[in-house]
C-alpha cells in the first residue's frame, strides 16, 4: 500500500534505547546520589560490594556516584556543544551559500583549513586561551564543530537554491528571509540533525580527552575522563574504576551514532517520491 508506514530502522531503536539509559542516569543524578562526590568514607579502591556496588575508588569515593554525575556532564557538554556548532555552523552557511562567489569562496577556503585540524587541538588551544572548565570546554568543542556543520550547510543551502521552485519563490515576490526559512531550512534540515547527532558523539569522546588531560570540568566535578585518569594507575588492582567509565563512554557513543544512523535511514531522501521538498 502507498500509504503504509515504515517502520523505524533496527539501528534508530537500538541508539534510542542506549541514549535513553544515560539520559535516565543523568536525569536521576540531579535528585538522587548513593554517597556526595565529596564523602570519602569508604575504604580504598575497595571492589564492588552491598554499599558500594562499582567500588571505591583511590580515595574512597563512591565510584557509582562519580559515574552518574559523569553521565550528566557528557551530555551537558555534548547538548552545548552541539547547540554552539549548530548556530555558528548554520549561520555561517548560509551566509556563505547566500553571499556573493568571492565571499564564498573565501569562507569556503577557511573552513576547510578549520575543519584540517582535529577538534580536540582546536578545543585543548581554547581551553589553553580560557582556562579549563566545564563551559570553557563546552565552548572550544562547539566552536571547533562549528566548521563542519557551516560546511554542510554551506553545500546544501546551494544546491537547494539552484532548484526550481526558489526560482518560483523569487519570481513570485517573495523575499530572502522567506526562500530560507520555507525552502531553504525546511530542505536540509534532515541531513543536519544527523550531522549533529554524530558531531555529539564526537563531543562525548572530546569532553572525555580534555578531562582526561586535566583540562576539562574542574573537580569536585567528576567526568569519565578524570575517572579514566585517575584508574590508569590502578587497573590492574581495581579494574572497575577503568572498566565502568569506559564502558559508559563507549555506551553512550554508540548510542548516538546509531541514533544518526537510524535518522539517516529514516529520513533517506531517496526512498521519497521526490527529491527535496518545497513547503
Amino acid at each position: 500500500m502507498s500509504g503504509a508506514k515504515r517502520r523505524p530502522h533496527a539501528t534508530l531503536v537500538i541508539g534510542i534505547a542506549l541514549t535513553a539509559v544515560v539520559l535516565v542516569v543523568a536525569a536521576v543524578s540531579l535528585f538522587w546520589l548513593p554517597y556526595p562526590l565529596s564523602d570519602t568514607s569508604g575504604g580504598r579502591l575497595e571492589g564492588p560490594s552491598a554499599l558500594h556496588l562499582l567500588g571505591t575508588d583511590r580515595l574512597g569515593r563512591d565510584l557509582l556516584s562519580q559515574l552518574m554525575v559523569g553521565a550528566r556532564i557528557a551530555l551537558t557538554v555534548g547538548a552545548g556543544a552541539v547547540a554552539i556548532a549548530a548556530t555558528l555552523g548554520i549561520l555561517i552557511g548560509l551566509g556563505a551559500a547566500l553571499a556573493r562567489a568571492w565571499i564564498d569562496d573565501t569562507f569556503s577556503a577557511a573552513l576547510d583549513v578549520v575543519i584540517a585540524f582535529p577538534v580536540l587541538l582546536l578545543a585543548m588551544l581554547v581551553v589553553a586561551v580560557q582556562g579549563a572548565s566545564l563551559w570553557s570546554a563546552t565552548f572550544a568543542i562547539g566552536l571547533a564543530m562549528s566548521a563542519v556543520i557551516a560546511r554542510l550547510t554551506r553545500i546544501l543551502s546551494r544546491r537547494v537554491l539552484q532548484e526550481q521552485f526558489v526560482t518560483a519563490a523569487r519570481t513570485s515576490g517573495t523575499n530572502l528571509l522567506g526562500i530560507v526559512t520555507k525552502h531553504v531550512l525546511p530542505n536540509i534540515a534532515p541531513t543536519i540533525v544527523v550531522s549533529l547527532a554524530l558531531q555529539f558523539g564526537i563531543a562525548v569522546l572530546a569532553e572525555a580527552s580534555l578531562s582526561y588531560l586535566g583540562l576539562g570540568a574542574p573537580p569536585p566535578n567528576a567526568s569519565w575522563g578524570r575517572m579514566l585518569q585517575e584508574a590508569q594507575g590502578t587497573v590492574l588492582t581495581a579494574p572497575v574504576g577503568a572498566i565502568a567509565p569506559g564502558i559508559a563512554i563507549v555506551a553512550l557513543v554508540l548510542g548516538v551514532n546509531f541514533l544518526a544512523d537510524g535518522l539517516r535511514e529514516y529520513t533517506d531522501p531517496t526512498r521519497r517520491r521526490s527529491g527535496w521538498r518545497s513547503r
